[in-house]
């Protein structure tokens, strides 16, 4: 059952997804080869080495018993993408929330990703940063999405990215840029130190983790596998122009030849075909065509509007893109899955969990708890059950690894 509440909350949303299109065949190719050098850790690391000399402290100050630290560095996606990246994501933006009397014996640090909306660093630093300085002296590193807050281009409306391609450059650059932080951090002291993210964020936060050379904690809050259940399954769905994509890939041969050669789902067969080794009885009998093999085409209640059901080619190559570029199974595992704790919202219709490899059986060892809410509750009203669960993620990380808690 998907909570009723996620499904009103978004449809009094203005925000829509993906305005514009897919993005330019080019740079979707160039996207997802790169995606495909960051998402083997072992290959990744020869572009993960920035120096923490780039980072660039630019303000300094104490609020009660916390010190915020704003600073910003140079994006290591740019010279990799060039001609991909618009000139406002070019610098990223962090805010620091420590503890102003670090405690003695470890120090520990979360590194916090934004979830979809979630502009600037107010939202996190009120919510989850400053609540851990005072509950337990655990300290934050809040990074700037590209295309939100200090970041969104000029052109573009609140949260409403222009293309499918600009979530996959989002998630290039935090890959990039999380290893940054992470560096500075245990340069400047902390450990053990986790990424933490709810929503898109949790998803992000997941992607950082696998690029992480060493254990590291993970604490991914409402979000699941891969971003495709989001935009194809999800409320999400309902926020996308299908007509408009539908257009593009029909007129735009390369969709289908260039990009569509390079895609590579696991839960796609030899023939990239959608398998459906992981859907509820219900979505199994929703046949939508030979292509698609029943993809859900989106949840039982968005089934019930009147939202026009995409068309079949348009939700396929959408489905292979974005489990192309966000299906956490075609990163490297994280060193230490018992050092993750994944939240999730038992009647979620943000991430549905239907249609999807399980997060628990591709990171054995991984543990769960779960908030007995939709997707917006759970958000609203327990905000303290992901900070226990990264207490909780930090505790087993001191007992397991104690040389690397400074």
């Amino acid at each position: 059952m998907e909570s009723r509440l996620d499904h009103l909350y978004r449809s009094v949303l203005l925000t829509k997804f993906f305005t514009r299109g897919w993005g330019h065949p080019d740079h979707l190719q160039q996207i997802i080869k790169f995606r495909k050098l960051l998402g083997n850790r072992n290959t990744a690391q020869e572009y993960l080495n920035t120096p923490t000399n780039t980072i660039t402290i630019t303000k300094k100050e104490t609020q009660d018993d916390v010190i915020l630290l704003t600073g910003h560095f140079p994006s290591p996606v740019v010279p990799h993408l060039p001609h991909v990246c618009p000139p406002e994501i070019h610098r990223s933006h962090f805010q620091a929330v420590l503890p102003a009397r670090p405690p003695p014996g470890p120090r520990p640090l979360v590194l916090q990703f934004a979830g979809t909306g979630d502009h600037f660093f107010w939202r996190r630093r009120s919510l989850m940063a400053v609540p851990m300085v005072k509950e337990k002296q655990v300290a934050s590193i809040l990074l700037e999405n590209p295309y939100y807050g200090l970041r969104k281009p000029k052109a573009q409306l609140r949260s409403s990215l222009h293309h499918v391609s600009d979530l996959f450059v989002m998630g290039a650059c935090l890959i990039m840029e999380s290893q940054v932080l992470l560096k500075w951090a245990q340069k400047e002291g902390f450990g053990p130190l986790c990424c933490h993210g709810i929503s898109m964020g949790g998803h992000m936060a997941s992607l950082a983790a696998s690029a992480w050379p060493g254990p590291i904690g993970l604490v991914p809050c409402l979000s699941w596998t891969s971003g495709s259940v989001t935009f194809c399954q999800g409320v999400m769905s309902k926020a996308i122009n299908w007509k408009l994509l539908e257009e593009q890939f029909t007129k735009t041969r390369e969709y289908k030849t260039d990009v569509w050669d390079l895609v590579d789902s696991p839960e796609f067969d030899a023939e990239k075909r959608y398998l459906n080794r992981h859907s509820s009885r219900e979505d199994s009998s929703q046949s939508a065509s030979p292509l698609t093999s029943s993809i859900p085409l989106l949840s039982h209640l968005a089934r019930n509007t009147t939202v026009q059901a995409p068309n079949p080619e348009a939700l396929h190559f959408m489905r292979g893109l974005m489990d192309e570029c966000t299906h956490l199974g075609n990163y490297s595992t994280p060193v230490d899955t018992e050092l993750v704790e994944i939240v999730l919202a038992e009647y979620d219709a943000y991430q549905p969990r239907q249609g999807v490899m399980p997060l628990q059986q591709l990171w054995p060892g991984a543990r769960t708890r779960t908030i007995g809410e939709g997707h917006i509750r759970s958000y609203l009203l327990n905000q303290h059950v992901f900070r226990t669960a990264i207490y909780d993620v930090l505790e087993r990380m001191v007992s397991k690894y104690p040389g690397d808690a400074v």
